[in-house]
């Protein structure tokens, strides 16, 4: 058995007794199973802590972190001998320390741009680029907002782009009421930010006048503290977040859609996530571990943070791109 099942092997034991526990009583079957699970974990984990010793050094993405986070817990629960640091500059910034060789691995919620590109050639940093995930951007206001659930695309623009002069929420829609617009949003090193105004504001860019964070807590308290509050992140911090927040549905055309509909395909602010991998450091055992432990562990802790599973033949295509690259 690989030694990269466990956490499939325990997350499942957990919903296997959560399934059941409404019932009092364990066929004999079912607890041989469970005894063999647990033995055969057991002796996984016993191996894994006496191989593995070394540090991954891991940044970028506030939107990936979740996940790459919860993986690295998982890991090192398994392995302490194993240190794993994951930092949140952004996506952009991730980038800036990748590139010169100062992480390994880099967290991304868009594909490496053109300057990014150049920057890692300079430094001969060659990578691989992995999708871990789908994201549903999520539109955001307090839940003492029950005028704006839905929002135009075209709406959405003329409250972020550049030259907007759209400060109250009767500007937006004259049904709205006469409340001040007050918004918030990632900073410019973010991924999604770039996400954003590439499908919402497009080559005219952002307007610069409001509350800017690469940290999306900062967003989340800012959003729900203010009557007229409106900004954007990614769908774990609403998910975390439901009981202060609504996400405004979107409507790209084709009817108002939730974040949620991206688990079906049909949101228009549904982005890939991903990981950059250094060629430099494919070789390390303690990465390559990792690595390998992250596509065992995604298909449970994605949702689990609140994104969306790839498809089926995604993760097959970037566990065969990892695969011909760490071989």
């Amino acid at each position: 058995m690989s030694k990269f099942k466990f956490i499939s092997l325990m997350l499942i034991l957990s919903l296997f007794a959560v399934a059941c526990g409404d019932s009092n009583e364990t066929s004999s079957d079912e607890e041989s199973v469970i005894q063999n699970t647990v033995e055969s974990a057991n002796e996984v984990s016993e191996s894994v802590v006496e191989t593995l010793t070394g540090e991954i050094l891991i940044d970028g993405s506030s939107t990936v972190f979740p996940i790459t986070q919860a993986v690295a817990e998982e890991f090192t629960i398994l392995n302490p001998n194993v240190k794993i640091s994951v930092g949140v500059s952004g996506t952009g910034g991730g980038f800036k320390k990748f590139c010169p060789g100062e992480t390994m691995i880099s967290n991304a919620s868009r594909a490496i741009k053109d300057k990014e590109i150049a920057l890692c050639e300079e430094n001969n940093t060659k990578y691989l680029e992995v999708q871990v995930g789908i994201d549903a951007l999520s539109v955001v206001i307090p839940s003492s907002n029950d005028w704006a659930t839905c929002l135009t695309v075209e709406e959405l623009n003329s409250i972020w782009v550049a030259d907007s002069s759209v400060s109250n929420w009767n500007e937006v829609r004259s049904t709205f009421p006469d409340v001040q617009i007050d918004l918030y949003g990632p900073g410019t090193d973010s991924g999604t930010f770039d996400f954003f105004n590439e499908e919402i504001t497009g080559e005219a860019g952002s307007r610069s006048d409001y509350t800017a964070s690469e940290d999306d807590n900062v967003l989340v308290n800012g959003v729900s503290g203010s009557e007229g509050g409106l900004g954007y992140f990614g769908l774990a911090y609403y998910e975390e977040n439901k009981d202060k927040l609504n996400a405004v549905q979107v409507d790209a055309g084709n009817g108002c859609q939730p974040p949620e509909a991206a688990f079906d395909g049909n949101y228009y602010l549904a982005r890939p996530l991903y990981i950059y991998i250094s060629e430099s450091v494919k070789e390390d055992q303690v990465v390559k571990a990792f690595v390998d432990f992250y596509f065992e562990a995604m298909d449970i802790i994605v949702p689990a943070v609140g994104y969306v599973p790839m498809l089926e033949d995604q993760k097959v295509n970037a566990l065969s791109a990892w695969q011909n690259f760490s071989s």
